[in-house]
């Protein structure tokens, strides 16, 4: 295996590079974007307890998660009335869903390059090939070929083997992006509902306390 990376030439190399970046991002990114971390179940419910009781701990809540970050920077402006507040969160949000996408981009890119770069080998070593076997004999010509180019597809298949897993994990977590986007918007929109019909005094306990 090792002799066969060897012959596809100084083209590997960005290969191998591309193949330990992606492995890196996808390690990262199957660890980072959890759903239970990012948004996690029933937290929208339990703000809206909060809020029924009349109290609300905010520096509690930026800390619980990133949705707990986007609901507390919606809760700070309820003075200012629910659009303020829709505002609020929609801002909080974006920073939230900015930060989920981090390396998707990166990771696209290798699964876009990585098979150029395996056929840029091939067609290197192709070229080389032919250099070799014009001033050979005819007898050694058909060897000669057959082991050239079986050399230099080998830059093909190791820039396919980098690409695949690449565009299917980026894939993927473009998918789970959107899914925990769904999942903050409806916890989000069940708090600014409840927070519509709420007519008691809410007290907002953190580092700014706020009363409505």
């Amino acid at each position: 295996m090792l002799d066969a990376l060897i012959s596809g030439g100084v083209l590997m190399l960005p290969i191998i590079a591309c193949s330990l970046v992606a492995l890196a991002i996808i390690l990262e990114r199957l660890w980072a974007l959890r759903p239970e971390r990012i948004a996690p179940r029933g937290l929208g419910q339990e703000v809206c307890e909060q809020i029924g009781r009349g109290q609300v701990d905010l520096d509690q809540l930026e800390h619980h998660s990133p949705l707990g970050r986007v609901l507390a920077a919606g809760l700070r402006n309820t003075r200012l009335g629910h659009e303020q507040v829709r505002s609020r969160l929609e801002d909080a949000a974006q920073a939230v869903i900015h930060d989920m996408e981090r390396f998707l981009s990166p990771l696209g890119t290798i699964a876009s390059i990585a098979p150029l770069l395996g056929l840029l080998g091939t067609v290197v070593g192709m070229i080389e090939v032919f250099q070799v076997i014009v001033d050979a004999g005819s007898a050694e010509r058909a060897s000669q070929l057959a082991g050239g180019i079986s050399q230099a597809l080998v830059t093909t298949a190791a820039g396919l083997c980098v690409a695949i897993p690449a565009l299917i994990f980026h894939r993927y977590f473009e998918r789970r992006v959107e899914f925990i986007t769904v999942r903050m918007e409806e916890q989000a929109g069940q708090v600014v509902e409840f927070l519509a019909h709420h007519s008691g005094e809410l007290t907002l306990a953190g580092r700014r306390e706020m009363n409505t």
